[in-house]
């Protein structure tokens, strides 16, 4: 079986079908009972059997897989989600029990990852870009702890936003436990942002040109001497 896109597959929603910031239904593609949220809801299962699939009128918002925002995370954008493959791409995991508006409280974005918890070890710096493989930037898969010095961000286990979700709103995350992880392992990164977000590609895209205007603000470096990391350079 192969693996499916993890982020939004998203189709525009129509006004009126979820009104109140995010609507619920019990059936793919929109059918069966509906459920309209405000706000947080600890479990939405005690509303309704099951959540087949989802519209989100205002945003962003993250689902969980447990009640009381627990287990897997599941970042929703302004858009329709009509069966659970447009929600994620963990074909073992994909139920949606309970949900809260995400803080979006910056246009602008920088985050800054860590191979050490305690924010030691090496350092990358992400500013306003979507990073779709730290590979390919010179930075390894091994991320313990992480600083959302502004803007909300979601990372991925693997490259191409895929694999389990991670919420990083503003804020220091000391341990990866602090993110809701079990191992200190993100592969690829991307802004949240409260509009309609298009599709995500599958796969790490080439390094880019040399062109200011197309380069993300990525800079790997190394506590020791706050120079580009070995074997890099940073993108200015």
């Amino acid at each position: 079986m192969t693996e499916q896109q993890g982020t939004p597959d998203q189709l525009p929603a129509q006004k009126g079908q979820g009104g109140s910031g995010l609507a619920v239904f019990e059936f793919e593609n929109f059918r069966g009972k509906k459920v309209e949220l405000s706000g947080e809801c600890k479990d939405v299962l005690e509303k309704t059997q099951r959540v087949g699939s989802v519209i989100v009128e205002s945003g962003p918002w993250v689902g969980f897989g447990r009640p009381s925002f627990a287990g897997e995370q599941f970042v929703l954008e302004k858009g329709s989600y009509p069966r659970w493959s447009t929600w994620t791409s963990c074909q073992s995991s994909y139920n949606l029990s309970s949900f809260r508006p995400l803080k979006v409280d910056s246009a602008d974005h920088k985050l800054h990852l860590f191979e050490k918890a305690g924010f030691e070890g090496r350092k990358m710096e992400i500013v306003d870009n979507d990073v779709p493989s730290l590979w390919a930037y010179g930075f390894q898969d091994r991320v313990a702890s992480a600083k959302a010095v502004n803007g909300t961000w979601v990372g991925y286990m693997y490259p191409g936003y895929r694999g389990s979700q991670y919420v990083f709103e503003h804020g220091d995350f000391k341990h990866w436990n602090d993110w809701g992880a079990t191992a200190p392992q993100i592969q690829s990164v991307r802004r949240v942002r409260d509009m309609q977000c298009p599709p995500l590609p599958l796969i790490p895209i080439p390094l880019p040109t040399q062109n200011p205007k197309l380069n993300p603000n990525l800079n790997a470096t190394s506590p020791a001497t706050q120079g580009p990391a070995e074997g890099t350079q940073p993108l200015l």
